[in-house]
């Protein structure tokens, strides 16, 4: 079968740089307005602008986890080590509140880019592993995605050097003194070790994190090269060589993922834990790549690429799509019955915070509702899962659905009371968007859209359910 190549157009990318002008221009506006509309005082008098936004019961809600993350403060300590408490949080408290509103962002659009890059890489391993034939149409768009890994490397590197305080409420060293939190003391080790607690590096917290990142860019590398060579060779050794790295893979990816979703997320809130967190992040992760991957295979359809995907391969991934989408809402409820039901301070406090304070409820149910109730009344049927124009209508909800709940998952834990959706959130969404789409739309332009010598692409041309 004759090769399809991608031609990234002038005229693509002048809208990409149309949209990515947008995006930092809703930016600057949003971050401007925030620095003129009396934000700068620090998160000490929060409560002052709390009272204007939110009611009674959100006010004790400040109260309550303020005592909760701070309970070693609540002890009576002498003068002087009240003192060195307030100095070490000096920088925390006195970053203005336009500042940590663009750290937040900065933050939520790492870890959910970072998702949709390893999700593409994933979604290839998946398929080698299970020798799949389907997909093969959809393989070559995956891994593309995947180019964003070391780009979501550096990005996630540097950025926490620059939010760590702003974000990450463990990395102050007063909290492990004499008189600090003792429950963070029993666990700095998962942080600072084998350095002492409270140490002005987190030396085991980045060593994960660059080696995940360094083991995630290699398997792709490895994966990407057996790939490609395939198109050149032909036989079965690159497809076999390509199934072993990507079981690999998906043993590395297996604890990386949910090590990195503990580190990258649920520790912003170091109180609060969930044992089903590794999957919640997994799920929103999964089910968001899939809709990029599907949304991405439909916009080139319709300019007349990837002629082999057809119905019957929309219809497949639609049900992935759909079957996800209850498998992640299956997950929320789980964790949220189990947290909420229980009624202990120290895990409610999480759900509390997101359904009583106005600044977040709304976008909790949003938050179902675009991630839940849409897909799944939008692909009940056999024929919703096989018309592009409502896989195309769906993926973008889904895609937008789940930035949020990354927001959800990070802000109220970062911002507390003062946390807002704007055009700083928007604005930095789509430069971070622009740019991911940029080097996915580039990379696919580098090889063929789909492998020709991959041995289950007969089965894929015959494909039908």
């Amino acid at each position: 079968m004759t090769e399809e190549r991608f031609s990234f157009t002038a005229g693509a990318k002048k809208t990409l740089m149309i949209l990515g002008i947008v995006g930092i221009v809703l930016f600057v506006i949003g971050t401007v307005f925030n620095m003129s509309g009396g934000h700068g005082h620090d998160e000490g008098h929060g409560s002052e602008e709390a009272g204007l936004t939110v009611d009674e019961s959100s006010s004790l809600l400040a109260s309550a986890d303020d005592q909760h993350e701070g309970s070693a403060h609540a002890e009576p300590q002498p003068n002087d080590e009240h003192e060195d408490v307030e100095a070490a949080h000096g920088e925390h408290h006195e970053t203005a509140h336009w500042l940590k509103r663009i750290y937040n962002s900065l933050w939520v659009n790492n870890v959910y880019f970072t998702g949709l890059a390893i999700i593409g890489l994933f979604f290839v391993a998946v398929q080698y592993v299970a020798q799949a034939g389907w997909s093969v149409g959809f393989l070559r768009i995956g891994l593309a995605m995947g180019n964003w890994l070391p780009i979501a490397g550096i990005l996630m590197f540097i950025s926490f050097w620059l939010v760590r305080h702003d974000v990450f409420h463990w990395t102050h060293a007063s909290l492990y003194g004499e008189h600090g939190d003792e429950i963070l003391k029993g666990k700095a080790a998962l942080w600072f070790w084998p350095m002492a607690n409270g140490s002005a590096v987190p030396l085991f917290f980045i060593l994960r994190m660059v080696i995940f990142f360094v083991l995630w860019y290699l398997m792709f590398t490895y994966i990407k090269r057996e790939i490609f060579a395939e198109d050149i060779n032909g036989g079965v050794d690159h497809w076999r060589k390509t199934r072993k790295y990507s079981v690999i893979f998906l043993v590395i990816f297996g604890f990386s993922s949910t090590v990195g979703a503990w580190d990258w997320v649920m520790s912003i809130d170091p109180h609060w834990f969930s044992t089903l967190f590794g999957w919640y992040v997994f799920a929103s992760w999964w089910i968001n790549g899939l809709a990029v991957i599907a949304l991405i295979t439909v916009v080139l359809k319709q300019h007349g690429y990837l002629k082999i995907i057809n119905s019957n391969h929309l219809h497949d991934i639609g049900k992935f799509i759909f079957g996800f989408s209850i498998f992640w809402t299956y997950i929320w409820f789980a964790q949220f019955l189990l947290q909420y039901y229980a009624n202990m301070p120290e895990e409610t406090i999480y759900w509390a915070q997101r359904l009583e304070v106005p600044n977040y409820s709304w976008i909790l149910f949003m938050n179902l509702f675009l991630n839940f109730v849409l897909p799944f009344l939008l692909l009940m049927t056999r024929d919703a899962k096989r018309q592009m124009s409502l896989v195309k209508l769906v993926c973008p909800i889904v895609i937008v659905g789940h930035w949020f709940d990354f927001y959800l998952m990070i802000t109220p834990s970062t911002m507390k009371l003062e946390g807002a959706f704007g055009l700083t959130e928007i604005g930095m969404m789509m430069i971070f968007g622009v740019a991911f789409l940029f080097v996915t739309l580039t990379s696919l332009t580098k090889a063929p859209l789909f492998a020709k010598n991959h041995p289950m692409l007969e089965e894929s041309l015959h494909h039908h359910i």
